[in-house]
């Protein structure tokens, strides 16, 4: 019985690494489609572009006067309607490109490969943070089938949101040298439009989320020492936790805030006209946007990390919706002493099923 279960939990693990990996895999190579993309007199307005800026750019403008006049951001006329429509150049945009290109995107760069350069560090070190004394062979119900349909709706629009965001920030810098400028501006036109499509998804998800979230996710006495103690990431003891530990509630209010700053900006990029959004709007909008979603990112590997290969059991509770009794005991100690006394309680893994079929445990909200 026993040899037949761990069969089974070993079958498990392998379709996640696997699935994982294919994600990895569709990651690394989706910004390549832009070489199946090009075709024939394609991206020709881009290089046309370049061999005119790479002509002005080789000779001295003698109408200097001009230019600063024009950088002045005095109006003109215009056929074109619209708000600023008259004026040609807003001296703004080159503050903005400087500020986006320079400090946000260097350092959120910097922030978000040391947070992977600490959790390689870390997990080569100490592994995987197992289970005390191995799994008891019971299951306890953790999530319901709404919270983990949209916590995946939310963590799949998040990484196609990543991926495409990544791209068009680092486009420039890492892609065009490794794939062309043809193939990178087919690519960028595929990846701006999944962006802007996806990016509404991702908002109406993440507010559902954290207003099904919310009644767990509020500070309490044991958050502290939660944090004091690591965590149970470092040494042996684990400390208690509710139904969201210190760390799950840190996380939390980071989407309640850096999360939430990036909905509101994306929305006002994606509904520019709408919103009516001037020039100097939109440039403080992508500024926050980019900075507050790698800042988002940064965490989000953390809490990746942490929710499949750096804990044995913790993934199969938000794709099954049960976890093991002894991770509970293990991890939310407080919460699984709360299931129990509202009646809930674990029952043996051959007989729970899935979260959803007949004889599943019943868990209580905290």
């Amino acid at each position: 019985m026993i040899e037949a279960r761990d069969r089974r939990v070993r079958r498990r693990l392998m379709s996640y690494i696997v699935a994982l990996l294919a994600v990895i895999a569709v990651s690394a190579t989706l910004p390549f489609t832009g070489l199946l993309l090009t075709g024939d007199g394609q991206a020709i307005a881009q290089q046309g572009a370049a061999t005119v800026g790479d002509s002005f750019g080789s000779d001295t403008n003698p109408r200097a006067n001009f230019w600063r006049a024009v950088r002045e951001g005095d109006t003109g006329y215009s056929a074109i309607q619209g708000r600023e429509a008259g004026v040609l150049i807003q001296n703004g945009g080159e503050n903005y490109r400087m500020l986006r290109n320079g400090p946000v995107l260097t350092y959120g760069a910097g922030i978000m490969l040391l947070v992977l350069i600490v959790i390689f560090a870390y997990h080569l070190l100490n592994g995987q943070v197992k289970i005390d004394g191995g799994r008891s062979g019971r299951l306890v119900q953790r999530w319901t089938t709404l919270e983990r349909l949209l916590h995946w709706v939310t963590a799949i629009s998040f990484v196609l949101l990543l991926i495409t965001g990544l791209s068009m920030a680092f486009g420039r810098d890492v892609l065009i040298p490794a794939i062309g400028r043809d193939a990178f501006s087919a690519y960028a036109s595929l990846a701006r439009s999944v962006h802007n499509y996806v990016g509404p998804v991702f908002a109406v998800s993440l507010v559902l989320l954290l207003l099904k979230f919310l009644p767990s996710n509020f500070p309490n006495r044991t958050d502290w020492e939660w944090f004091k103690r690591g965590g149970g990431l470092i040494g042996k003891a684990h400390p208690s936790a509710g139904r969201m530990n210190a760390g799950e509630k840190f996380w939390f209010w980071l989407l309640m805030t850096f999360g939430m700053a990036v909905v509101v900006t994306g929305l006002l990029l994606d509904f520019s006209a709408y919103f009516e959004l001037t020039r100097s709007g939109a440039q403080i909008s992508v500024l926050i946007h980019a900075a507050c979603a790698m800042i988002v990112m940064a965490v989000a590997f953390g809490h990746v990390y942490l929710g499949t290969a750096g804990t044995e059991g913790a993934l199969e509770g938000m794709t099954t919706g049960s976890v093991d009794e002894a991770w509970a005991r293990q991890h939310h100690d407080l919460w699984l002493e709360e299931v129990k006394r509202k009646g809930g309680g674990a029952a043996p893994a051959s007989s729970a099923g899935s979260a959803t079929g007949a004889g599943a445990p019943q868990t209580a909200s905290t």
